[in-house]
């Protein structure tokens, strides 16, 4: 325990600040974009759709929404979903990645029994949970919301935390690679948000369907409205029926391996698969695939929207000037598609920075070594590691683009054009290179420090979607972020310039970052 808790020091309370910071967010722009009761009701008539619905929430406190209302309605899911993934990396982190990499091996070998591991891993979850629940509460009443709704709203992300901790403890008994746990515990993240998205799509305040999610289970706490603990109960049980099951396959598989043996591949590889690309693209397909699917869902969800944004933003841009300068002041609703659009470019900056990272994934797992031992080149092998990465960024932000105007198609909103869609998608292309640039400078030179490239990230995320509500903010300071220097299509001119020069800077980066690989030893830190 004393272990976990020394290795995931600085990691786990940056995860629950982060998620408390995105609930004090949530609370400080909706309060200024929404500051009368009429804006808010104006709002819950956009969050009414279907679409609103699958992203949202089952919509109780509708009819009076109230601050506290929208912030549970709306931004509780994307919380849970956060911590959600935070809990099953934690526990895939600290059990199967342990496993296969002989660590956990070495500490079973002293006086530790066989079930140590994955309770320290799981009261490890249980304290980071804890903290997410009472920061999050907090911060709600901070900002001046009931305290007992507050912390009922960081109990339920917490203990969907726990649940999904659980979950992963599951998973790793299954397989011996982390990689495919982490999957899995991902996998049924995603068949939990599906279902509570379709039950609170059947009905109104959600179906029967929606009683078969953890997700669904917090929501139905119904806080700042009507509030209620005993749903709660139902994810603590699923905790526990979780942790029987994983200690029951615990004790059926061997130390190292899964439940399911791994199937034996063919001796000698296809054509297909000799090269360094071909090998850098099939282990990533499966995560160009997930993140594709992903985005897509969002983002045409997100399209079907377009349709009445006008209608909304001109009523709410009366009484705050703050909605003009979020979506601009000359045309509301490319204003509106921009915005949407910096998000999904966001989304795709995320990927390619997780994609740019399994480079040194591939060298501490000892892979990268093997290959580097043949004829293969180092400029030639971390070359193929980066194409996949930018052919994955340029797919994902075609798809970000065709979803998001099929998504307008669809209500009937046939401008901006469908091309014009596409275009405003792919010109965060630079940016997203940026980005994939600061991982390849750190891997190059300071391998160990790649994972700041994530600051850089949530800075990005912060200017692109609240700069416009910073006013305060300088130049120099939105200017860090490689997003603010990308016209937003399709309102603004595009500016060949900026963006020559953002291409300029990404690609200066990624040659630097060619440099120091090729100058320092491989695995080094």
């Amino acid at each position: 325990m004393r272990l976990a808790l020394r290795r995931d020091r600085v990691r786990t309370p940056v995860w629950a600040f982060s998620v408390a910071l995105l609930f004090l967010y949530a609370v400080t722009a909706l309060d200024a974009v929404y500051p009368t009761a009429a804006d808010r009701q104006v709002r819950a008539e956009l969050v009414s759709s279907p679409a609103a619905i699958m992203m949202s929430g089952p919509g109780y406190g509708l009819d009076d929404y109230t601050l506290g209302a929208l912030v549970a309605n709306e931004f509780a899911l994307w919380a849970m979903i956060a911590v959600a993934i935070m809990n099953v990396l934690l526990v895939v982190r600290h059990t199967r990645a342990e496993e296969e990499t002989g660590r956990s091996e070495l500490v079973r070998a002293g006086v530790v029994g066989r079930h140590a591991p994955a309770t320290a891993t799981f009261l490890l979850a249980l304290i980071a949970n804890a903290l997410v629940a009472v920061l999050s509460g907090a911060v709600l009443v901070a900002a001046g919301l009931a305290a007992a709704d507050s912390f009922a709203l960081g109990a339920a992300v917490g203990v969907t935390g726990l649940v999904f901790a659980a979950v992963g403890l599951v998973t790793s008994q299954l397989t011996e690679h982390a990689r495919t746990a982490s999957g899995l515990g991902l996998a049924a993240l995603g068949v939990a948000f599906l279902l509570r998205a379709i039950g609170d799509v059947q009905q109104t305040h959600g179906s029967w369907v929606s009683w078969l999610s953890p997700i669904g289970w917090a929501q139905q706490i119904r806080s700042f409205v009507d509030l209620r603990w005993w749903p709660l109960a139902l994810s603590l049980a699923l905790v526990v029926l979780l942790l029987l099951l994983a200690s029951s396959l615990a004790t059926r598989r061997d130390v190292g391996a899964g439940l399911f043996p791994p199937r034996a591949g063919p001796a000698d590889a296809a054509r297909s698969l000799r090269s360094p690309f071909a090998l850098a693209w099939r282990q990533q397909l499966g995560s160009v695939v997930a993140w594709g699917a992903g985005i897509a869902v969002m983002a045409y969800a997100s399209g079907t929207f377009v349709d009445s944004v006008g209608d909304m933003v001109d009523e709410l841009t009366a009484t705050s000037p703050e909605m003009a300068a979020l979506f601009g002041e000359d045309d509301l609703v490319n204003g509106f598609v921009a915005v949407l659009t910096v998000f999904m470019a966001l989304a795709v900056g995320g990927f390619a920075i997780s994609s740019a990272l399994r480079a040194r994934a591939e060298e501490t797992s000892g892979r990268a070594e093997p290959v580097l031992a043949t004829a293969t080149s180092r400029t030639r092998w971390l070359g193929a590691q980066l194409a996949v990465t930018v052919l994955g960024s340029v797919v994902l932000l075609v798809v970000s683009g065709l979803a998001l105007g099929l998504g307008a198609l669809t209500v009937g909103v046939t401008t901006p054009t469908l091309g014009e869609y596409v275009a405003a998608a792919v010109v965060y292309l630079p940016a997203v290179l940026a980005l994939v640039g600061v991982v390849w400078v750190c891997l190059g030179w300071r391998p160990g420090l790649a994972g700041l490239a994530w600051v850089l990230f949530l800075w990005a995320f912060v200017v692109g979607i609240f700069g416009s509500l910073l006013e305060d903010l300088p130049d120099a300071a939105r200017g860090v972020s490689p997003y603010w220097h990308v016209p937003q299509l399709p309102g603004d001119d595009l500016d060949a310039g900026s963006l020559g020069l953002l291409t300029l800077v990404a690609l200066a980066l990624l040659a630097v970052g060619f440099v120091g690989f090729r100058r320092r030893d491989v695995t080094s830190t």
